[in-house]
Parts: structure tokens; sequence; C-alpha cells
């Protein structure tokens, strides 16, 4: 009996002091937050309490489990100590992992913070969150494939497994590498896109005829949000394999023509000045240019094109769509002879007559 509580002291004051040394570090990164408000570092590192608390509990009980060894003779413990240091040992590693992993994020977010803030060049700072984010998960995937590793290497089996692994490791290497080509070929994709600046997350783009913005960009694949919420997602290997339109390269701003079909009557000046008039009363619509010119003739119209600016690709479609609608229904209150009209010859029209 007094084995057992012993034992019930130990694991308690274990998970105690598991608990406190948690929230100690949780309190030292409050008041470190509150002086430092500038750097979100201090605030970011507080999710890795959980983790450190599970390593510390690992640690402590495996410490005790090897302190206890030959000093407490009870059954259930002799018989399953083995059983209990893999566990814990799996734990450990498990939780080591998970830590990395957060302190890892924590120092990432910390510096693509601290560049967008000081930083005032949109194009720049969606480089930059492409180039942490695809960081971050090369991090999260190594972390994670050693600590698989670690934890397969405790089990005997695996060992004996491991060693014969290695010494066939270039005819598998070869094997990996063909039915892997084409997963190979995106990673490098990946990595190619995010530090050789061809596309960014927060891009205006266009692919196979779709309009979009990019929302996500990992190893493999690359998802567009359309202006109609959907999702388009396709590999990576697709931008660097094919040509695409990238509306936000080079700068957000863009300019955008709005075409019109008119009866040769219709008064351009007047249209002219309309148009600047419906700019003015347009918040999306930038100021730095705009034009209205007949850019073509036909026998029956006129082709009138309406050159607008705004700052970036969503603001251009609501000053584009502005200025038709205000177009359009100036002509037709104002000048409605001005709207394209279809002519008819007298036969024609004695044909409808009598039909």
């Amino acid at each position: 009996m007094n084995t057992v509580v012993r034992l019930l002291i130990a694991l308690t004051g274990s998970v105690l002091l598991a608990l406190a040394a948690g929230w100690a570090v949780d309190l030292l990164l409050r008041r470190a937050d509150a002086r430092h408000p500038e750097t979100p570092l201090w605030q970011l590192l507080r999710r890795c309490r959980r983790s450190l608390q599970i390593v510390l509990l690992a640690a402590l009980l495996s410490g005790l489990l090897r302190a206890a060894h030959g000093g407490i003779d009870w059954r259930p413990l002799t018989e399953h100590r083995a059983g209990i240091a893999h566990v814990l040992s799996l734990a450990l590693i498990g939780a080591g992992a998970w830590l990395v992993v957060h302190t890892s994020s924590a120092i990432v977010e910390t510096a693509y913070a601290r560049y967008a803030t000081g930083t005032r060049d949109p194009a720049r700072v969606r480089r930059v969150r492409t180039q942490a984010s695809l960081i971050m998960r090369v991090v999260t995937a190594a972390v994670a494939v050693l600590a698989l590793a670690g934890m397969l290497l405790t089990f005997p089996g695996f060992r004996a497994l491991g060693t014969s692994v290695l010494a066939s490791a270039g005819l598998i290497g070869i094997v990996a590498g063909i039915a892997a080509q084409s997963t190979l070929g995106n990673i490098f994709a990946g990595f190619q896109i995010a530090f050789g600046d061809m596309v960014r997350i927060g891009d205006t783009v266009v692919v196979a005829g779709e309009w979009g913005v990019v929302e996500e960009i990992t190893l493999t694949f690359l998802a567009v949000r359309t202006w109609d919420e959907r999702r388009i997602t396709m590999p990576v290997s697709y931008f660097t394999n094919r040509p695409f339109e990238n509306w936000s390269r080079g700068g957000a701003q863009m300019t955008g023509s709005v075409f019109l079909h008119c009866d040769h009557s219709a008064p351009v000046g007047r249209m002219r000045d309309r148009l600047h008039e419906i700019l003015l009363g347009c918040p999306e619509w930038d100021g730095r240019d705009w034009d209205l010119a007949v850019t073509e003739t036909t026998p029956s119209t006129i082709v009138i094109r309406a050159v607008v600016t705004a700052k970036d690709a969503s603001d251009l479609w609501t000053v584009r769509c502005a200025v038709r609608e205000g177009l359009v229904t100036w002509l037709t209150e104002e000048h409605p002879d001005a709207l394209p009209r279809l002519a008819l010859t007298t036969s024609e029209r004695q044909g409808v007559t009598m039909n």
C-alpha cells in the first residue's frame, strides 16, 4: 500500500510540476507581450504552452520511471515497465515535434509581421507571405517525418528493417523517384513559384479562362478563389509550364475599357463630359486617368471606348460596371436617338406591314 501511495504522490507531483512550469512560462510570455506590444512573438509563443507541458510531463515521468527501477517492488509496474517507458518515449518525441513546429511558426509569423509593418509595397508583402507560408509547410513536413522516423526507430523490429532499407537505399531511391516524378515536379515547382516571384497569395490571375484571386499556395497545389466564390485547385506545375495572366504583377493598379455601340449621331463630346461626371461620383475610381474616343465605325454603328483606371482588379470591375450603366442610362433618357437602330429597306417594311 505504501508503494502505491508513493507512486501516486510522485505521479501527482510530476503533473503539478508540469502544469506549474507551463503556467509560469505563460505568465512570463504575457508580461513580455505587455512590455513589447509591437512584436507578436510573445503572444504567438503562448500557443506552445500545451506542447511544453506534455514534453515536461513525459520527461519527468521517464526520469521517475528510471529512478524507481529496482527501488519500487510493485508487480504491475515491474511487468509493464518496458511498455510504459516506450509510451513515454513516443509521447516525448511527438510533443517535442509539436513544440518545434509551434516555435518555428511563431518565429516565421513574427518575421513576416515585422516585414509587412515596415513595407508599403503590397506586392513585396504578398511575396514574403507566400514564401513564409511555404517555409512553414516545409518545416512542418520535415519535423513530422523526423518525428515519425524517431518513433518507428523505438520499435526493435523497425531497427532491423531500417538496416536492410539503408542497404538497398539506392535502388529504392531510383524506384521512388520514377514513381513520384509528378509529385516531385510539383514540389520543385512550388519552390520556384515561392522564390521566383511568379505568383503570390493575393494576386489577381486569369487561369484556364477563369478570373480570380490566389487564396492558397502549397508545395503541390494552388487554389484560386473566383469572383463567384468558387475554388479552382490546380497543381503548381501548371503555372511553370503554361502561360497565365497575373494582373497584380508590377503593381495592383489597372486600366480597363468599356465599349459601347452607338448610332452615328451620338454626341461624343457630351458623352465624354458625362463620363467624367460618372467617374467623379464613383469612389472606386483612383483618378489616375480616363478617356473616351471613337475607336471603330461600321455601316450602322460606331464603337466608343471609355478608358478608366482603378487601384486593383476588384475596383476596376466596379468602375467599368458603373460607367457602362451610367452611360447607357444617360443615353436612354437624354439621347435615345444615339442608341443603335435597325434600319429596314422599303420592301422589308412593306413585307412586315403586310404580314
